[in-house]
């Protein structure tokens, strides 16, 4: 089936462009030493751009290690003969942890009853489960107190069917707050030298999210985990790397109608016609995961011309005002990404409706179509 005909099987639908993550990919081999491993951030079906495909890319590109939110995650991974090293970020209940020893899975620590709940289910398979212990150094969220790592890891070591394979904590300010995060790379500097010193050897620690990779060369240690950087997004203004941007947003035009002057569109009137003009009617809404909060602030692009939506989004449909040029029943509407000269991302969009990047992205993956892309076209529809 042409890409063409692929595409008329959707009115709204997310391209993904599997090269370009290969590219980011690349980008990042770059910052770091040979050694350094990569663990990439997939979890929230891989920001909304599909864990499975990503991943299998991913693979083909010598990925390290996969980070997920949940065993589900790793699990569908796992049923999708990814047989890469899996670490579940998030904590676990202990009723649920079979699945990490069945599927050869590695779960983050933060408190002692799911290390305890773990090595006995490990016990029963006589299999050694590897975990990663998280350390709070400033995060607040999960992760053992720094003060407290000490004596909690060697509290771990005593278990024995649970190998610590890493040690590893969170930066929340590494866009905004230099000192903050050299703080924090400070306290985990000490943790591992006191371990050291005790002759406790673990084999990765890792710290540096997508800003500290590229900011904070001191927090690579063994690993490093970016996450957003991969589908060229950027976290923050003024980070030297050069990025493809892998996800856009298209749909189509449904309706074409000329409208008089001081006519009001969608709910509320929010907006006013102020002359004779044309309306187009494209069919995508907050219902699709695209902000409500975008009424009459974002840019979409025809025929490589910016027009404002006009009036308040609504659940499944929104409205543009274009006023003289043509609309085209069909024609293709980019929300997100590039026609022509013109772009649009995802970062502007997160800027006008006082969000961040991850919530736009990971709302539209959920709801939309994906279509992979690489250089041959369309490789997968889903």
């Amino acid at each position: 089936m042409s890409d063409k005909k692929i595409k008329n099987n959707f009115l709204s639908w997310l391209e993904i462009n599997l090269d370009n993550l290969s590219f980011n990919f690349r980008q990042i081999k770059k910052l770091i030493c040979p050694k350094t491993k990569i663990l990439v951030c997939v979890k929230k079906d891989a920001y909304g751009h599909g864990l499975v495909p990503v991943a299998k890319k991913l693979i083909k590109e010598g990925i390290d290690f996969f980070g997920v939110a949940s065993i589900k995650e790793a699990i569908t991974l796992r049923k999708s003969d990814i047989s890469t090293p899996i670490l579940i970020l998030g904590t676990s209940i202990p009723e649920d942890i079979e699945p990490i020893i069945k599927y050869d899975l590695r779960q983050s620590i933060s408190n002692y009853l799911l290390a305890l709940a773990l090595n006995s289910k490990a016990s029963i398979f006589n299999k050694k489960i590897n975990i990663h212990i998280e350390i709070d150094t400033g995060m607040g969220r999960t992760g053992i107190v720094y003060k407290e790592a000490i004596d909690f890891i060697k509290k771990i070591l005593r278990l024995k069917y649970l190998n610590i394979e890493g040690i590893f904590t969170h930066f929340p300010l590494a866009e905004k707050d230099p000192v903050f995060t050299s703080r924090q790379i400070r306290y985990f500097k000490e943790i591992r030298q006191k371990l050291i010193q005790e002759n406790i050897y673990i084999p990765l620690y890792h710290a540096a999210n997508s800003t500290a990779l590229i900011r904070y060369k001191e927090s690579h240690f063994d690993m490093v985990r970016p996450g957003l950087v991969v589908y060229g997004v950027y976290p923050r203004k003024g980070l030297n790397l050069k990025l493809k941007p892998v996800l856009a947003l298209k749909s189509k035009i449904i309706l074409v109608k000329k409208l008089p002057q001081g006519w009001g569109i969608s709910y509320g009137h929010t907006y006013y016609t102020k002359r004779i003009t044309n309306i187009v009617v494209i069919p995508i809404g907050y219902g699709d995961g695209y902000p409500r909060a975008l009424s009459n602030k974002a840019d979409v692009l025809i025929r490589g011309k910016r027009f404002r939506i006009s009036g308040t989004i609504c659940m499944d449909q929104l409205m543009v005002d274009i006023g003289r040029h043509f609309g085209r029943i069909g024609e293709e509407v980019v929300l997100i990404g590039r026609q022509k000269k013109e772009f649009i991302s995802v970062e502007e969009l997160a800027k006008l409706c006082g969000t961040i990047p991850y919530e736009i992205l990971t709302s539209l993956g959920a709801h939309l179509p994906h279509l992979y892309i690489e250089d041959k076209g369309i490789v997968k529809d889903g």
